[in-house]
């Protein structure tokens, strides 16, 4: 996220604000922030009596106050960093007098995961002109594939579409847990790296041909020898292969043919950009909207629906959810 960059840039350019309120619903960013300043704005041996962290579910906004007021010693100034934030939902307005006049030789850091403060209100007010707010906004399923490949070119590797695919589909839009896989791939790959499904496979674990991902291109291929290795694949070890992803993922993509048989344009960039997919996988929906007339799609968008319940136990209390997915597949290629 390109705001996230421009205050790192800027600590490290020498702009420290006295306040930084990182709120919002994705944490990954509100952690590499508050690591950051952690790590550099004070030196070493300034830390152990200027660098303090307080947990909100621990303490009252009015010691973050009091410890914010305090004057740094032999150093020029005082790092505060409140975790958990959140947890003083309820009083954190409290903190708007010290905002509008902050202690300039503190920098206090506040991490409000997973919520946000409400824009009308004093504080943000209050913080947005005397500091740094920053909103860390969770990305949507279709923008974590873009991001993988972006957070590994910073760090001078690249990867396939398909690998960057097989992480989204096996880890969701968590970015801390992808990018903790990620870290373990470069510390066994040399800088200029192609991160491939072979080596995922290899050192994540995640299995390159029986996965959602080769599924949904096995039946838009209508390639039902693959597709029910897959499904059988996946019968064997449910706890890895749970059918609600599976059928999220299968919605998604008919929900996307139906969009892509809509289309007017069906030129490759305007596809990518309706369907918001990498251009590489456009062929995948060509093929699909071949073998699945609209009519069809509409069918199997309603079979999901059925199958999503089912899955939940209405009406079919006593089928595996291997079985589900086999009678689902049967029903999808016919």
């Amino acid at each position: 996220m390109e705001e996230a960059r421009q205050i790192v840039n800027n600590i490290k350019n020498g702009k420290i604000d006295p306040i930084y309120f990182l709120m919002g619903e994705e944490p990954y960013y509100i952690d590499k922030i508050a690591d950051f300043i952690a790590d550099n704005i004070l030196k070493e041996e300034e830390k152990g009596f200027n660098q303090m962290t307080l947990y909100g579910r621990d303490v009252s906004v009015d010691d973050i106050i009091s410890n914010a007021k305090r004057y740094p010693m032999m150093a020029e100034r005082q790092v505060i960093i409140v975790k958990e934030a959140q947890d003083l939902s309820r009083t954190i307005e409290n903190l708007v007098d010290y905002a509008e006049k902050p202690q300039h030789t503190t920098t206090l850091v506040i991490c409000y995961k997973y919520k946000k403060i409400d824009k009308r209100k004093k504080l943000f007010k209050a913080v947005k002109k005397s500091g740094v707010i920053f909103e860390s906004k969770r990305l949507y399923e279709n923008q974590v594939s873009g991001w993988i490949q972006d957070t590994l070119k910073s760090r001078e590797y690249s990867i396939s579409p398909k690998a960057a695919q097989m992480l989204v589909e096996f880890l969701g839009i968590d970015l801390g847990k992808i990018d903790n896989e990620l870290q373990k791939l470069q510390l066994i790959s040399p800088a200029g790296t192609l991160i491939t499904p072979e080596l995922i496979e290899e050192n994540i674990g995640i299995s390159k041909d029986f996965n959602n991902f080769e599924l949904r291109k096995a039946i838009g291929m209508k390639d039902s020898l693959k597709a029910h290795r897959i499904i059988n694949y996946f019968a064997q070890n449910p706890k890895d292969n749970p059918i609600v992803v599976t059928v999220s993922l299968l919605f998604s993509y008919f929900s996307q043919l139906l969009q892509y048989h809509g289309l007017p344009d069906k030129s490759k960039a305007n596809v990518a950009k309706q369907l918001k997919v990498n251009p590489y996988f456009v062929s995948d929906y060509v093929t699909g909207a071949k073998n699945y007339p609209m009519k069809k799609v509409s069918s199997v968008i309603s079979l999901l629906h059925e199958t999503d319940v089912k899955s939940k136990g209405v009406g079919a209390l006593s089928i595996s959810q291997g079985d589900l997915l086999k009678e689902l597949l049967v029903k999808i290629m016919h």
